[in-house]
């Protein structure tokens, strides 16, 4: 049953179908389920007086009281909860991490010696990202986390696909919408692969002309994927806009607000995120909670949307590297939504002892332990992805 709602009793739960009355111009992109009352405040603020609401399709709580449902309606598909991160999870996020490196790899060296035809291998890599991201979040947000500085620019693409579809589902738009922000994620610093290698592994501060080179990433992106063929317009701005800023500041338009789509604010924050939590040749990495601070902290990126990536993966994000006050070391492997400060953990180093344990998965909400910072793998010397991909994988509880 579909029904004028005006905006100030729109609530979690509702399924918005278009916008009927508004004072600004904003363009709703996709249908869905209304998730959080974040994303409600930002539809006042944007100008939206009244939505049309399909109630066959809203997911209310019991005691609200909602039209009964048309007779000819189709109860809608549950989706399967996301598996829990263990040995199996792990594994099949794992293999399907170094699949996507190699499948990025081969792309990027077929691009340079122009034989690409089409981006069918990185639309059938979103799309297998994407599943993941539904199936399999958790495993697949702590393989984001396992950095190897050598292969940044692969993982980096990588990262920041899985990252806007966790996002995206989050945010409550439609699978559609998701697989093509998650394939222009993916494809945003394809430029970056065509700059000269002194440039792109500087290891200082840039000169003038050095950074108006850089800036030519997001050009020469655009036009090798023009090349290959059919790419839809929303995944074409992603790429176009992912370094404009809110305020102007940004790069290659110096687009302001609204003029730059909010799928290529979304692809900003995530990059910036990823970034930060990377080893660069230039710069070292900082822990995922200082990340956090820093886009709130970083004025021209949307901070509407900053609140909404921080409420979607956590104070301690899954697969952040944390010290407990017991003196253990430990990957954040679940967040929990009713104790933020209280996440699951895999633990496996003693500080004290300076010696690898068995990997243990606790709750912290249940025990007298509690995280008392992140923490960086190269304050204890651990080589992470080693670490990870030798012994952990095989240790984790099934």
């Amino acid at each position: 049953m579909l029904e004028q709602v005006p905006i100030d009793e729109l609530q979690p739960g509702m399924y918005v179908n278009q916008v009927l009355e508004q004072t600004g111009s904003l363009k709703m992109r996709s249908k869905g389920i209304v998730k959080t009352q974040a994303i409600i405040d930002n539809l006042k603020l944007k100008g939206i007086l009244s939505v049309e609401v399909d109630f066959t399709k809203s997911k209310l709580p019991e005691t609200q009281e909602a039209p009964e449902p048309a007779e000819e309606t189709q109860p809608e598909v549950t989706k399967p909860p996301v598996k829990p991160v263990g040995r199996d999870s792990i594994s099949e996020a794992s293999d399907l991490y170094d699949s996507a490196l190699s499948i990025q790899s081969s792309f990027l060296k077929s691009l340079k010696n122009g034989a690409v035809k089409d981006l069918s291998p990185m639309e059938s890599l979103s799309h297998s990202l994407i599943e993941s991201v539904f199936d399999n979040k958790d495993a697949l947000s702590c393989l984001t986390m396992i950095k190897d500085t050598d292969q940044y620019l692969l993982e980096h693409s990588i990262n920041c696909s899985v990252l806007s579809g966790i996002f995206c589902e989050f945010l409550g738009y439609d699978r559609d919408i998701i697989e093509q922000v998650s394939l222009g994620t993916l494809l945003m610093d394809i430029g970056m692969s065509s700059l000269p290698d002194e440039i792109r592994n500087s290891k200082g501060a840039f000169s003038q002309g050095d950074w108006e080179v850089m800036k030519t990433h997001v050009q020469i992106g655009v036009e090798l994927v023009e090349q290959c063929g059919e790419i839809s317009d929303l995944s074409l701005r992603i790429i176009e806009e992912h370094h404009e800023r809110i305020d102007g500041s940004g790069y290659p338009k110096g687009l302001v607000g609204d003029e730059i789509s909010e799928y290529a604010r979304i692809a900003a924050i995530v990059d910036a995120y990823d970034a930060m939590t990377s080893n660069r040749s230039h710069k070292e990495s900082i822990t995922p909670t200082q990340a956090l601070k820093r886009l709130t902290a970083t004025e021209n990126l949307d901070q509407d949307l900053v609140k909404q990536f921080i409420q979607c993966i956590g104070v301690h994000p899954v697969g952040s590297l944390v010290r407990l006050k017991s003196g253990k070391l430990g990957i954040v492997s679940k967040i929990n939504p009713k104790d933020p400060v209280s996440p699951h953990v895999m633990t496996f180093y003693s500080v004290t002892s300076q010696h690898f344990n068995e990997v243990k998965r606790i709750d912290l909400s249940l025990y007298e332990d509690e995280i008392v910072s992140g923490v960086r793998p190269e304050e204890f010397s651990l080589n992470l992805p080693k670490f990870f991909r030798d012994v952990f994988v095989n240790q984790i509880p099934i």
